[in-house]
C-alpha cells in the first residue's frame, strides 16, 4: 500500500480544483438536494452566491450557494443564519454534496 504525502481533500466532481479538507468534516449525516451530504468546517477554491432563505429539513435558514472557482459547478451552500437556537452551530459551515465532490490524496 502507497501511502499519500499530503493531506486527504475532497475536489470538485468536475474539474478536480480542492475545495475542502477531509479533517474538516463535522458530520456525515446531512442531506443535500441530490442525496447525502457533508457538513464542513471550512472550504477553499469556493465562491458564494447570493444570499437567500430556504426551508430545509431542519427549519429555515439563510444560505448562500457554494461554486467551484474554477469551473462554477455548484457543490452545496453556506449556512449563512439558523434561526432556530437548535440550529446555529451550522452558521459560517458549510454543505458539500458527496455527489459533487471526489476524494484526493487517499
Amino acid at each position: 500500500m502507497v501511502e499519500s504525502d499530503g493531506p486527504r481533500l475532497y475536489s470538485c466532481c468536475n474539474c478536480r480544483n480542492n475545495v475542502s479538507l477531509h479533517d474538516d468534516i463535522i458530520s456525515k449525516a446531512f442531506q443535500g438536494r441530490h442525496g447525502r451530504a457533508f457538513l464542513f468546517a471550512h472550504a477553499m477554491n469556493v465562491v458564494l452566491g447570493p444570499k437567500e432563505n430556504r426551508q430545509l429539513m431542519t427549519g429555515l435558514h439563510t444560505v448562500a450557494d457554494v461554486h467551484c472557482c474554477e469551473c462554477r459547478e455548484i457543490l452545496g451552500w453556506k449556512y449563512v443564519r439558523a434561526y432556530e437556537e437548535t440550529q446555529k452551530y451550522k452558521e459560517g459551515k458549510y454543505i458539500l454534496e458527496k455527489l459533487k465532490i471526489v476524494k484526493e490524496n487517499w
